[in-house]
């Protein structure tokens, strides 16, 4: 096989360079990794939600970023930021449900940053690409450890 088709999927068009992508689960009040999924860069946010069949409770409260729109088809407790339209801006209602959703979501922001630290997300992954599941799982399992033991 040539050396283009293989590489071809882990083209992302967005960001110019063969990457992958990590789908966190993070608990909103402890901010531990509950569990993650794992794919080819090309692929969309949210086609790796749907192919990844996360373990999912009806009622949970999922907050989502704006790849993530199409989310209320499987899941009724969901929040996702509001968009605006190209033909009409937010309304201060929307753009204010929008700035408290934020404010949620900060926890999970902080837990990237955390990750971002054993810059496996941060830079170009070097290695493998089939032992990436791992490294990032086990770089998971090291911040929970680190949440719970940090008394």
């Amino acid at each position: 096989m040539n050396a283009q088709k293989k590489q071809r999927p882990y083209y992302s068009g967005k960001q110019k360079w063969h990457t992958l992508k990590a789908q966190v689960v993070v608990d909103y009040l402890s901010g531990m990794i509950i569990c993650t999924a794992f794919d080819k860069g090309r692929k969309h946010d949210f086609r790796i939600f749907k192919g990844s069949q996360l373990p999912t409770q009806l009622e949970q409260l999922w907050v989502a970023d704006r790849g993530y729109q199409g989310i209320a088809k499987f899941h009724a407790y969901r929040c996702t930021p509001v968009k605006k339209s190209r033909k009409r801006s937010l309304s201060k209602a929307e753009r204010q449900f929008n700035r408290q959703l934020a404010q949620v979501r900060i926890t999970v922001e902080h837990t990237f940053r955390k990750l971002k630290i054993f810059r496996i997300l941060s830079e170009r992954y070097r290695n493998r690409r089939k032992r990436f599941g791992l490294r990032f799982n086990l770089i998971a399992g090291l911040l929970n450890y680190e949440l719970t033991h940090s008394n």
